[in-house]
Order: C-alpha cells, then sequence, then structure tokens
C-alpha cells in the first residue's frame, strides 16, 4: 500500500487490515505519521517501508524490501502521489519543468514499475501453486481529475488520466493470467491535506460541486478499494469507477 501514512492511504489500510489482510505501510518521510497507521491497524505482522517514489530506482528497492519481509504480495494498492500547483503562463520554464518531471515519476511511473513487479510475481505464484491459487488484484487511486482538467496542476491530471490508461492496458493484458486490476477516481476528498481548502474561501464554491452538500471522507474511498481489492467480481476488471458524488459526470 503506497501512499498510507495519512488521508486515503491510512483509510485503506485500515480497512484492509479490519477484514484480515497484512498491510505493507509505504510512507515518503512522514515516519510520524506512518507509525500512527501501523498502530490503528487491526491484527498483527504489518509493517513500514519508507522510499521516495519520483527516484526512477525506488520502485524496486521498495518491492524487493517488502517482499523480504512478507515473502508475497497479493494485492497492490498505488495511492502515493504528489500535487504540484504549476499554473501555465505564471510559472517559469524551470519550475515547470521540475514539476512534470516530478509528478509524472511519482504518480504514473511509480505505479507502472510497481504494476509490473506485482504482475510478475503474482503469476509465479499462481504458477507454483496450481491454477487455483489466489486472486491477484492492483489497485490504482487515480482523479476526477484525470476527466475534468487541473488548470493549476496540469501534470497531475494528465498523470492521473495516464494512470487510468494504464490501468485499463494492464487489466487486458493481465486477465488471462487471472490478475485484476481497477483504478478508482476520487473528487475531493476530506482528508488533512484538503481540510485547509475546504474551508477556506474556495470551500463554498467546492460544496456547490457536490449535490450530497459535501465531499467523500477517506473511509468511503477505502470502502470502494478494499471491495476492488477483496470482493470484486473479476468481470469488473479494467474498470475506472467514479467516487466523486456526482460532482463531475463523464460519458
Amino acid at each position: 500500500m503506497t501512499g498510507a501514512s495519512r488521508g486515503i492511504g491510512r483509510a485503506v489500510a485500515c480497512s484492509l487490515a479490519r477484514r484480515g489482510a497484512r498491510v505493507a505501510i509505504h510512507y515518503r518521510v512522514n515516519a510520524g505519521a506512518a507509525r500512527e497507521t501501523l498502530a490503528a491497524l487491526s491484527g498483527t505482522g504489518h509493517a513500514l517501508f519508507a522510499a521516495d517514489l519520483a527516484e526512477s530506482a525506488a520502485a524496486a528497492r521498495l518491492w524487493n524490501a517488502v517482499i523480504a519481509e512478507f515473502g508475497r504480495i497479493d494485492v497492490l494498492v498505488n495511492n502515493a502521489a504528489i500535487y504540484d500547483m504549476h499554473p501555465p503562463l505564471s510559472t517559469d520554464y524551470r519550475a515547470w519543468q521540475a514539476a512534470w518531471e516530478r509528478t509524472i515519476a511519482t504518480n504514473l511511473l511509480a505505479p507502472a514499475n510497481l504494476s509490473l513487479l506485482a504482475a510478475e510475481a503474482m503469476v509465479a505464484d499462481t504458477e507454483s501453486r496450481g491454477a487455483d491459487w489466489g486472486r491477484g488484484r492492483i489497485i490504482n487511486i487515480s482523479s476526477r481529475g484525470a476527466f475534468r482538467g487541473e488548470p493549476d496542476a496540469p501534470a497531475y491530471g494528465a498523470s492521473k488520466a495516464a494512470l487510468n490508461s494504464m490501468s485499463q492496458s494492464l487489466a487486458k493484458a493481465l486477465a488471462p493470467r487471472g490478475i485484476y486490476v481497477f483504478s478508482l477516481a476520487p473528487g475531493w476528498v476530506s482528508t488533512d491535506m484538503a481540510t485547509a481548502h475546504l474551508t477556506g474561501d474556495g470551500g463554498a464554491e467546492v460544496l456547490a460541486q457536490h449535490p450530497l452538500g459535501r465531499v467523500a471522507t477517506p473511509e468511503e474511498i477505502a470502502a470502494a478499494a478494499t471491495f476492488c481489492a477483496l470482493d470484486a467480481p473479476a468481470v469488473m476488471t479494467g474498470g475506472i469507477i467514479d467516487l466523486n458524488g456526482a460532482s463531475y459526470l463523464r460519458s
């Protein structure tokens, strides 16, 4: 579970643990928050792993460390992401380049690399243990911004759109091997990171977009992720699941 130190990641980790899963908790730098997540998990056997997924070799190092600790992985949740503001026409060229490079590295390339490593390992497990062994699952946390655009952070919107496309490509490639891939696309979620914006000057405008009269909770996103990880039928593979409370509808 990448990006599990707080917010959506923490909620998903807690939800999976309540269902009996052992959870590998990835974080980038906030070790204190990651330890809080660890302490909140039901059951035993969970562990913490640090990695900056913007680094090109970090995904492989992280995967190898988790495998050394856990032995195998049945479910991969790619949640870690960054949102760097870089509005066009008010961002200089160097800052623009830096935002794109780090965003794509973290939000797209790292999930792509981890997904390949997971797929290879899941196929190997199935082949060694028999056709009835396991149900490999990959869940990628995307965003409403993949569809509606992110004018102040275009690299973020582009990375999430590409993540959706990658998820669907992998779903087609891996379905014959019994590995299923899902993409979840939340809108605004009431995480710590979003609180300042939701309670600030732009909060009323955000709420006005939501027919529910509120934004999603991390627990609601976690419920959907847990369903995909443990319960969703195989026929759902390749699905992009909108979780935005009808704030943005697409055809």
